[in-house]
């Protein structure tokens, strides 16, 4: 039984506590002290549950002769016992109007709703308590109950599994691959399940996409740096809408058919991987594999593009394949033109050379390393910007001897 009381009435408070005599006790269970309504509703909660039976027995015949407009007031105050909230949640004769004050009262107990929820039989009330999305994620119990609950519409129904699925089944769903991926010994993987939001804009991720993209992961945590990640702009960069996830989808499909035709297997990879949330595609190019890298450099987005660059894994070969490409953004090739290791790989800086997207202060500063028969044939390549061609015009001229 509670002892503390939410009154600031002396005499509450001496019977919450246990400290009232029995006479006074009986005559606040009989509702004969001059009380306000909240007061008196909190003593006789109370009483209701007295070790001495003809009190809890008059409490509980005085709470059932109050009026429904005495107890709507106190059901809709901000000041309202938990415990009255509770009474009045699972108060059977209670009308729709105290039930759904009850509802939205902040102070009633999570336990109470639960209770409502199992008891309710007006569909509509079920609805009400699916809108406190909060609520039910910090008491899942009332979402078993509004599903267990026959009276349950379809909209209740609809909002209550939805909660559940995003907020709980994902979770468990998540743990579960990463418990059975470091079973397998694939640390690497699990840290990936473990932290991932699997939340795609097109639904959940299903286990046969998690295990696949799974099988492409093989960076772990301690081997990551994050520290190039932009903190200030991040969160407006991972903003995508579902119109720019399918378009990008399509775009890294199309950029890779453009280098012969593509497997099912392969399509299907692209598709699984591309329709992730922004955050964890952040994740799997810092993580993932060459197959995983090969399709998230291509991506619009340029911090999914970039984490590639940063992947501790990613090796010279790939580089120069993807200095070469016309397909991914710039800022992923102006990454490339900064790397010191790579500076010194005179196929990555000749492919940067000679590539359209590459931004023109990088190809101006890789100009002079290019060897003199290559910078004449940058200067015939219309591809390249025009500045380009001029830059590399100059250095071919003084290099070539009478001039």
């Amino acid at each position: 039984m509670n002892k503390e009381s939410n009154s600031t009435n002396p005499v509450v408070q001496s019977i919450i506590s246990g400290n009232a005599p029995p006479s006074a006790r009986m005559a606040a269970g009989r509702g004969l002290l001059p009380l306000p309504q909240a007061d008196l509703l909190e003593v006789l909660v109370h009483l209701s549950a007295d070790n001495d039976p003809e009190v809890a027995r008059a409490a509980q015949a005085t709470l059932e002769s109050q009026q429904p407009n005495d107890l709507l007031s106190v059901a809709k105050s901000e000041s309202a016992a938990p415990a009255v909230l509770g009474y009045l949640a699972s108060r059977p004769n209670a009308n729709r109007d105290i039930h759904e004050a009850v509802v939205g009262n902040v102070n009633t107990p999570d336990e109470a709703i639960a209770l409502l929820a199992r008891a309710a039989t007006d569909g509509s009330l079920l609805e009400l308590l699916t809108l406190n999305q909060q609520r039910l994620i910090r008491a899942p119990e009332i979402i078993d109950a509004i599903l267990l609950n026959p009276a349950r519409t379809a909209e209740a129904e609809r909002r209550a599994k939805e909660t559940r699925e995003e907020f709980f089944e994902k979770e468990r769903g998540a743990r579960q691959i990463a418990q059975e991926l470091r079973a397998q010994g694939n640390n690497a993987a699990a840290e990936f399940f473990e932290t991932a939001e699997l939340t795609p804009v097109n639904g959940a991720i299903s286990f046969d996409d998690a295990w696949l993209i799974a099988q492409h992961i093989e960076v772990s945590d301690a081997d990551i740096d994050d520290s190039w990640l932009a903190r200030d702009f991040i969160e407006e960069m991972l903003v995508e809408t579902p119109e720019q996830t399918a378009a990008n989808v399509q775009a890294v499909l199309n950029a890779e058919s453009l280098e012969g035709e593509i497997s099912p297997e392969r399509i299907s990879l692209i598709r699984r991987i591309m329709f992730m949330s922004v955050k964890d595609r952040v994740k799997l190019a810092l993580k993932g594999d060459r197959e995983a890298r090969g399709i998230l450099v291509r991506d619009a987005n340029k911090i999914v593009a970039a984490a590639v660059i940063h992947n501790p894994r990613l090796s010279d070969q790939e580089v120069e394949k993807i200095a070469a490409m016309r397909t991914v953004c710039d800022e992923v090739l102006r990454l490339i033109g900064m790397g010191r290791a790579w500076a010194r790989s005179y196929p990555i800086i000749h492919n940067l050379a000679r590539n359209p997207r590459t931004p023109l202060a990088t190809a101006v500063h890789i100009l002079p390393r290019i060897r003199t028969k290559d910078l004449k044939a940058i200067t015939l390549n219309r591809n390249v910007s025009e500045g380009v061609r001029r830059q590399a015009y100059r250095l071919s001229e003084v290099r070539t001897p009478g001039h």
